[in-house]
């Protein structure tokens, strides 16, 4: 209960008698009127009081601090299901080999983390074939979770909204798409944010790995025993300071660094537009 006698006529910030985290927690608003009548009201748990001079104060009835929604659950690692929908895809063929061939790109080695499924379900209801690669530590090589590109033969991306979609509620920070395994890794190593984009840079540099979007490719921890680095830089600005971040990791690391550079968005673009 507040002690209402304690306060002038206005509006006052003060702590939660339900929630309050300490003196200065002032998450309650509490008004005091001309006549002497006060209200307050929480703005976190809704507690709400009343006050009137002759009557003292009393909590509404339906101010009981609101509980707290569960929160979702955060895989640290693959989840069964993500380990279950791994198993059930395939080595690429088909329109997955079709899809990359007509985007130009490089097609990987079967041992490599990318691999197709012939008709998934995506959330809006559309069934067909996917792209999915296997996102996994990449310091560790601990799977992490799956990225998924829903994808047509013809090149393009499945005319569905949202068409590439990681799990949700795993972790995908540290995480890299090896698309060549760790034994193709010897002194050189490619990376770039998407998974088209690697695999237009491996017609030049191979074995590459995709980085999934810019913070990660800045954020890659320089690998031991690798000499030599080559970026394939995204012509935007988070692209291109994400690059740079990294060039400079690893070249503290004392790891040779290339970027490319073209006028296209990025390399895929650059090698479609060429076709």
């Amino acid at each position: 209960m507040i002690d209402w006698n304690q306060y002038a006529m206005g509006n006052h910030r003060i702590m939660c008698p339900a929630c309050g985290r300490g003196d200065r927690d002032r998450n309650l608003g509490l008004t005091i009127e001309a006549n002497g009548n006060g209200v307050c009201h929480c703005f976190r748990c809704a507690y709400t009081e009343h006050f009137h001079p002759g009557f003292g104060s009393r909590p509404m009835l339906n101010s009981q601090p609101r509980a707290k929604p569960n929160a979702p659950t955060k895989h640290e690692y693959l989840s069964e299901y993500g380990q279950a929908l791994w198993a059930k895809c395939e080595p690429l063929s088909g329109e997955a080999s079709a899809y990359l061939t007509a985007r130009r790109c490089r097609i990987p080695p079967n041992d490599g983390d990318l691999r197709w499924h012939p008709s998934l379900k995506h959330p809006s209801g559309h069934i067909g074939p996917c792209m999915i690669a296997l996102v996994t530590d990449a310091l560790t090589g601990s799977a992490l979770s799956l990225h998924r590109t829903w994808i047509q033969s013809n090149g393009h991306k499945a005319a569905i909204d949202a068409p590439r979609m990681l799990l949700g509620g795993h972790r995908k920070k540290g995480g890299v798409i090896r698309l060549w395994p760790d034994d193709a890794v010897t002194n050189g190593l490619g990376i770039a944010e998407g998974i088209e984009t690697a695999l237009s840079l491996a017609w030049a540099h191979s074995p590459v790995w995709a980085c999934i979007d810019a913070g990660n490719l800045a954020a890659l921890p320089p690998l031991f025993g690798l000499e030599t680095l080559y970026v394939a830089v995204d012509n935007d600005a988070a692209g291109q300071n994400a690059a740079l971040t990294c060039a400079q990791n690893f070249d503290e690391a004392g790891i040779g660094v290339f970027l490319t550079q073209q006028t296209a968005n990025d390399l895929n673009d650059l090698l479609k537009e060429a076709a």
